[in-house]
């Protein structure tokens, strides 16, 4: 009987454990939207370090309507950083996106090319493709550009086309506030439109790299797809 219990009290050890690290150290997050295509895929599951930019009320799930605001070992994130945030006007859901202005920033898009503090950001063309799916799932021609910002983070964009997102009013970015874009900017719910300016109390951390990722075939229900749908090429793959 005392080995049971010592059994019993290992596993709980464990999982006091593993919940102590998901909610202080690293967290995964599954990507539900091509938003952030082609960085991250539908389906991708991105790790992300909670001590990167200190804690704040959002760190904590469980007790985040009880905490106060402000961060404890606050430290500012860059731009270029992938981070996961909570937008002010809807504070229970967690986003993705890429960080591009910084606190007094003017960000504009003019004709699909991003301006920051009135100058164009450098990009190249790198590429035609299809593989930057709609909201609904079907593919449409697209552009693969390489953006480069001014302090030399560069990534790649999905552009399908001029749309309402291509040419938009000069946002000045307020104090304390981050301005937060998709890479596949004709895709993407961001600080354009409903998102707005993300407080730096509402981050909860960059995205580290993509843990496993799963194409749209895979189902619980089938546990064969977890194999069939795995994406190989996508394991441990780091986000930049």
């Amino acid at each position: 009987m005392d080995g049971f219990w010592e059994q019993v009290k290992t596993i709980l050890y464990a999982l006091a454990l593993a919940l102590v690290l998901r909610f202080t150290i690293a967290q995964p997050f599954r990507i539900p939207s091509g938003s952030m295509q082609p960085t991250l895929a539908v389906g991708d599951y991105v790790v992300v370090t909670k001590w990167s930019y200190g804690y704040g009320r959002f760190s904590f799930t469980p007790l985040e309507g009880l905490l106060p605001e402000g961060r404890v070992f606050g430290r500012e994130p860059e731009r270029g950083d992938v981070l996961v945030f909570r937008p002010a006007p809807e504070p229970g859901r967690d986003f993705i996106k890429r960080l591009i202005g910084l606190p007094g920033d003017r960000v504009q898009m003019i004709d699909g090319l991003l301006h920051i503090n009135g100058q164009p950001v450098q990009r190249e063309r790198v590429s035609e493709t299809t593989e930057c799916p709609d909201p609904d799932g079907l593919s449409r021609a697209a552009t693969i550009y390489r953006e480069t910002l001014p302090n030399g983070v560069s990534y790649l964009t999905c552009d399908k086309g001029m749309t309402e997102l291509d040419n938009t009013r000069e946002f000045v970015v307020p104090e304390g506030h981050y301005f937060m874009m998709g890479d596949d900017r004709d895709n993407s719910d961001d600080s354009r439109r409903m998102v707005g300016m993300v407080p730096f109390d509402h981050l909860v951390g960059p995205a580290q790299f993509v843990v496993v990722s799963f194409d749209n075939t895979t189902s619980l229900l089938r546990p064969w797809t977890l194999f069939t749908g795995f994406r190989g090429d996508r394991f441990f793959k780091a986000v930049e």
